[in-house]
């Protein structure tokens, strides 16, 4: 049995979980609404303030699927309660990023400022003009926003500039002197 899917999910007090056919699952919250269908094959019950999940069966699919499906309806829950967040660093002589309106907008070496506007479900804050926090309830968006933020200038291995997770660390190279 499945360690992970085996667990009972806790609901907290403010939150409301609905099922529907075809495991179509609604958690609502102080931090606002998800959706997400789920797989079908897995069994969901929410009894006494508990969501516990069930496989049919013990073949390696479902069994893989436990697990998944479990951790996916965890997120959805505490999305809604606590929400996700990313924190990005900027480092480079005259790297910057600014907040304006709704957009951010990065001063990344380029001839041209970077503007990436702000999506539905993120927010971003600008908390100093070296570090960007990207906030949200669902944790698949906030992660692949702060991704593609971070592809506008990966860091690189020499001088260590470019945009980084606040707690990635880059493995440095020596230049050509480092013989």
């Amino acid at each position: 049995m499945s360690r992970i899917g085996r667990a009972p999910i806790t609901i907290p007090a403010g939150v409301e979980v609905k099922v529907e056919d075809g495991n179509v699952i609604t958690v609502k919250g102080p931090k606002g609404t998800l959706t997400q269908k789920l797989c079908s094959t897995m069994t969901i019950e929410e009894k006494d303030g508990h969501i516990h999940i069930s496989r049919p069966n013990d073949e390696k699919e479902n069994r893989a699927l436990h697990g998944l499906t479990r951790s996916l309806l965890h997120n959805m829950v505490v999305g809604v309660t606590e929400g996700f967040e990313k924190k990005l660093e900027i480092n480079g002589v005259g790297y910057r990023a600014s907040k304006e309106g709704k957009n951010l907008v990065m001063n990344l070496g380029y001839s041209h400022p970077v503007t990436v506007p702000e999506i539905e479900g993120i927010t971003i804050e600008v908390p100093d003009p070296n570090h960007v926090n990207i906030k949200g309830a669902d944790k698949q968006l906030v992660g692949q926003f702060a991704a593609d933020l971070r592809l506008k200038r990966p860091p690189e291995p020499y001088k260590g500039k470019g945009i980084k997770y606040l707690d990635e660390v880059i493995r440095r190279k020596e230049g050509k002197t480092g013989k």
